[in-house]
């Protein structure tokens, strides 16, 4: 049947995302379900949560409160909640029982603002999309925020196309501004990078090529520096989270913006020809980073690439050869003919036996399992030592055909 996981887990949901991208701003946001999503977020989702405290709440959603559609205890308990803590925002956002009977959060959020004086908002999640939805959702909202005070026709009409960054081009901008350039991240998440250093290592990415770091959307910043950044000059979209954000400001604010993680650079030498397979290797994974990895895998390597994304994307991401596949039945074909797979672990049990598998975890996928193992790719040590376990991996394959 499609739509089953019969072996593989799942990504993380919507509603999780939600969370993850508001986590570090100072809001309150609720999810409205029954008891037990909140745990699954905060014990495998959020590897901030022992350090860092944020307003993330569960509905408590009864039987009786979905049959009756009794709003007034939701609006009560929320109502009371705001007052004692006074958030910067309150988000509410649905899951599948709110979702399937209807739920008017639009309504409530409105009577809420009314009840509190705090800006509430909602969000169309259900927990039936996975996790980078709800990111592109929370981060789109927060791009219209940024934009509010802005007039409708302040974007200049002609604005540079969206690409994949490029060294070149962002020496040119520089050139062109005559300054540093200010850029902002978006849709950096630990949902997609971990706590491992990752966030700081693209701030001295940008510093090492005349960029400052405006403001990344949503780790390391906090509310009122993300709402300031509609005056930077570049927006850096480094997941598809962060792709509504870069449209709103890229249509109020005038920002450009380019897509595209930078892993360091590397030729491979005339000698790794011995090592190509005719077979391609895969990398299964968040639609930006794997085809970033892909195409820097492949300029290390010479061996082909294929990047895999088992999750919502956009086609504008979407670079030739890239396959979305989001089935076990799908899948499978499609490994069955890699000579190489670099994936979540927990996608190994679906490997077959004759291809080399390399682990990179994916904390949307397999939670805080195998967080200490996560290198930080965008580091040049990091990386190379990775290029050398690709190259390892492909050169203990059968056959001699590597």
């Amino acid at each position: 049947m499609k739509h089953v996981s019969r072996i593989l887990s799942t990504y993380s949901a919507d509603t999780f995302g939600v969370c993850s991208a508001l986590y570090e701003l100072g809001g309150m946001v609720v999810i409205h379900d029954p008891s037990g999503c909140n745990s699954t977020y905060t014990t495998h989702d959020e590897p901030r949560w022992f350090a860092e405290p944020s307003q993330i709440f569960v509905s408590a959603l009864t039987e009786q409160d979905a049959i009756l559609g009794n709003d007034s205890r939701l609006i009560a308990d929320i109502t009371a909640a705001a007052k004692e803590l006074q958030p910067r925002f309150i988000c509410l956002i649905p899951s599948q029982i709110a979702h399937m009977i209807a739920t008017d959060c639009r309504a409530i959020c409105r009577i809420l603002e009314k009840k509190t004086g705090i800006p509430a908002f909602t969000l169309p999640t259900n927990s039936m999309h996975y996790y980078e939805r709800g990111i592109f959702f929370a981060l789109q909202k927060l791009a219209e925020l940024a934009c509010q005070a802005l007039p409708e026709a302040a974007a200049p009409k002609h604005l540079p196309e969206a690409k994949w960054l490029s060294e070149e081009e962002l020496h040119e901008l520089r050139q062109g501004k005559g300054r540093a350039l200010r850029v902002n991240l978006l849709g950096a998440t630990p949902l997609d990078f971990s706590l491992n250093g990752s966030i700081l290592s693209l701030r001295r990415w940008l510093e090492a090529r005349g960029c400052h770091l405006a403001s990344c959307w949503a780790m390391g910043s906090d509310l009122d520096t993300i709402l300031a950044s509609r005056d930077a000059d570049l927006d850096l979209v480094v997941s598809y989270g962060g792709l509504g954000a870069a449209r709103v400001l890229r249509e109020r604010a005038g920002i450009p913006y380019r897509i595209g993680i930078p892993f360091p650079s590397r030729t491979a030498p005339s000698d790794d020809a011995a090592c190509r397979d005719e077979k391609t290797a895969c990398i299964i994974g968040e639609t930006i980073f794997a085809e970033s990895l892909a195409r820097t895998l492949e300029e290390a390597t010479g061996q082909p690439f294929t990047a895999i994304v088992p999750m919502e994307t956009d086609e504008e991401l979407l670079l030739p050869g890239t396959l979305c596949l989001t089935d076990e039945d799908e899948l499978s074909p499609v490994l069955r003919e890699a000579a190489l797979i670099i994936a979540d672990p927990l996608y190994q049990p679906i490997c077959p036996a004759g291809a080399a598998f390399l682990s990179l975890p994916h904390i949307a996928f397999s939670g805080r399992l195998y967080e200490k193992t996560i290198p930080n790719l965008i580091e040049e040590e990091a990386f190379t030592d990775f290029v050398q376990k690709v190259q390892k991996n492909l050169g203990k394959l059968p056959q001699n055909r590597v």
